[in-house]
Order: C-alpha cells, then sequence, then structure tokens
C-alpha cells in the first residue's frame, strides 16, 4: 500500500515523519504520523500505535506527548493515525463528541455513517499491514495505547485483537463506554439503539463476557480530571478485570487532569511497558 510523504523531519537521531494513504477501511485519505528511531536503518523494531481522544488529529500526540525521545532510547516505532475519516464527502455533527474527529473506533452500521466511519477496521487490520509494509517493523512484535476515546479503542483492539497486538496500555480511557454520556450518544449514532451490539466495542463489556489477555494491561489516570466520575470509570474496568482474572494496574495520580501535559508526563512509562512485553514476542 502506497504512503504520500507530507513531511519528515529528523528527531532525536531519527525521522519524524507525516503521510497519507487511500483507505480502503474508510474509502477516504487516511492521515498518520511516525516516529522511526535510527536503530530502524539497521534492524527490524517493535511498533506502538497510539490512538488520540475526540477532536484530535494525529498531529496532538506527534507534537505535545515529548514521546519521541523516549522511543529512541527504547528501540520503538511510534505510530499516530487520526481519530476518523475526513472530508467533504464524509458524515459530520457539530457536536465535538460525534463525527469527523470522534470515530470511537468502531465500524458503524448505521446511516450516515457507515460508509466511512470504519475505524475499528482500519486500527485492528489496514493499519498493521500498512506499518508491516513500510516500515521496519519486526514481525509480531505490535502494541497499542490510546488516551481517553484512543483509550477506549485501544482497550478494545488489545482485547480483541491479541493475535496482532501484543501489549495494551492506556491514558484515561472511556473504560465503559455503554454506561457514560460520550460512548452512549456515539455508540446510539453509529451502531443503533440496541445495547447489545454495543459490547463488542465495551472494553468493560468485553471482559465480562470472559474476553482476557494473559499479559498485564497498564491504565493510568488523573485524579483532577474533570471527566473522570461521568464519562471516564476506570474504576468499572478494573472491578470487571479482577472478577476475570485478567491483570491489569490501575494507576491514579493526584492533581492530574485529561489534558496533554498528564500524557507527557507518563508517555515513558507506558513506552517501558510496552517495550517489555514486546521483546518477550
Amino acid at each position: 500500500m502506497d504512503l504520500r510523504t507530507i513531511s519528515e523531519s529528523r528527531c532525536f537521531g531519527g525521522v519524524q515523519g507525516t503521510y497519507s494513504h487511500a483507505s480502503t477501511s474508510t474509502g477516504t485519505e487516511m492521515r498518520l504520523s511516525v516516529f522511526v528511531p535510527e536503530q530502524g536503518r539497521s534492524r527490524a523494531l517493535p511498533a506502538v500505535i497510539f490512538l488520540s481522544g475526540l477532536s484530535c488529529t494525529e498531529e496532538n500526540f506527534t507534537v505535545k506527548a515529548g514521546a519521541q525521545r523516549y522511543a529512541a532510547e527504547l528501540g520503538l516505532i511510534l505510530v499516530a493515525p487520526d481519530t476518523s475519516p475526513r472530508g467533504p464527502g464524509v458524515a459530520d455533527d457539530p457536536a465535538y463528541d460525534l463525527g469527523q474527529g470522534a470515530g470511537f473506533y468502531v465500524d458503524a452500521t448505521e446511516s450516515p455513517w457507515e460508509p466511512h466511519f470504519r475505524m475499528y477496521s482500519y486500527v485492528a487490520t489496514e493499519l498493521p499491514g500498512l506499518i508491516a509494509g513500510n516500515f521496519p517493523l519486526r514481525a509480531g512484535a505490535l502494541g497499542i495505547m490510546g488516551h481517553s476515546m484512543g483509550g477506549h479503542g485501544a482497550l478494545v483492539a488489545g482485547l480483541r485483537e491479541q493475535a496482532t497486538f501484543g501489549s495494551v496500555s492506556a491514558l484515561a480511557p472511556i473504560a465503559t463506554p455503554s454506561q457514560v454520556p460520550w460512548g452512549i450518544k456515539a455508540f446510539s449514532a453509529y451502531l443503533g439503539p440496541e445495547a447489545q451490539r454495543w459490547r463488542p466495542y465495551d472494553a468493560t463489556a468485553l471482559v465480562e463476557d470472559g474476553l482476557t489477555r494473559k499479559d498485564p494491561i497498564r491504565v493510568d489516570q488523573g485524579e483532577a480530571d474533570k471527566f473522570l466520575g461521568e464519562q471516564l470509570r476506570p474504576e468499572v474496568f478494573a472491578a470487571a478485570c479482577e472478577r476475570a482474572g485478567q491483570p491489569v494496574t490501575v494507576h491514579r495520580h493526584a492533581g492530574y487532569d485529561h489534558g496533554y501535559f498528564f500524557v507527557a508526563t507518563l508517555v515513558g512509562e507506558h513506552l517501558r511497558h510496552h517495550a517489555e512485553l514486546l521483546a518477550r514476542r
């Protein structure tokens, strides 16, 4: 699959690039950023996909998280896709939490979203193949992480696609979307009103239904996050994991909110988590 180079810059000895391609999943042009550390010149490396949150593009994580320094030290490729299909022919909504910029990493089944909003297939199938075909990815060494809506997407894909993703983590994830306003609104629009159809895209529901991993999942949450009680609810996910025997660590951090300063503070710990698990594959 061909990539069009938008920009490439030297960064911590490696290359930080922004690219686009024609997506078979969404039927649109999709953008992504990729950082390849210097080690990638001579050998294949593990990679980590980062899924961003509501209203974000591939640029937020790339510019704000400061992750390239850690990836260069650890020898990790970093991949950050956009959060939804975009363009004049793509359905949208005036609200920030639905439509373009808010794909919720599901494959929509409802009009007008169904033709293009197939972000689950994009992340779970198309993107891993794109990375393997264009960058020095070590076979079988791919992790997934995300923030907020992206944390939801990472948990779901990590639970459902265990043959593809060898490590999973999330920062302030929407951990039980079927039970919170953001998720109920998005799932109702994209998947229809039947709550049973939402369960494949709810990490807590997946664990409750018996889908678990052997390796630990890492979650970090700021205690000053204004969305914690109403929209995120990581304690519900943690309780489901405990009942199901899913190894999970939920680290709570006093004083931290939902923004990218929180992400930047913890991104190094998350990338070390992935590097350790992916080294075993």
